[in-house]
């Protein structure tokens, strides 16, 4: 009789060791059920940055202002008829009392 309580008190600690320590423990799971949430808010903001990007590309394909508005803005172009205006703001101004 005591040898098998012996015998079940090993499976016992063994089966123990597994669950808390061994592959596929608790400790484990929790591990890479974090990383499944951070693997998934990263693949969200890639997804959303394609997504900004396929629709700027679809722009560029088939529209002129697109085009246009990125031609003023990056390389600082205007038309023919325009006046260009460039604003220097200055916060650091001092005045003389």
């Amino acid at each position: 009789m005591n040898y098998i309580i012996g015998i079940l008190l090993i499976l016992l600690v063994t089966l123990q060791y597994d669950l808390w320590v061994g592959e596929g423990s608790i400790v484990e799971v929790r591990k890479l059920e974090a990383a499944i949430e951070l693997q998934t808010k990263e693949n969200k903001i890639f997804r959303e940055r394609n997504d900004a990007l396929q629709a700027e590309v679809l722009d560029l394909k088939n529209g002129f202002s697109a085009i246009e508005e990125r031609v003023r803005t990056e390389l600082g172009m205007i038309k023919n008829d325009e006046t260009f205006f460039h604003v220097i703001e200055n916060k650091h101004i001092k005045t003389k009392k």
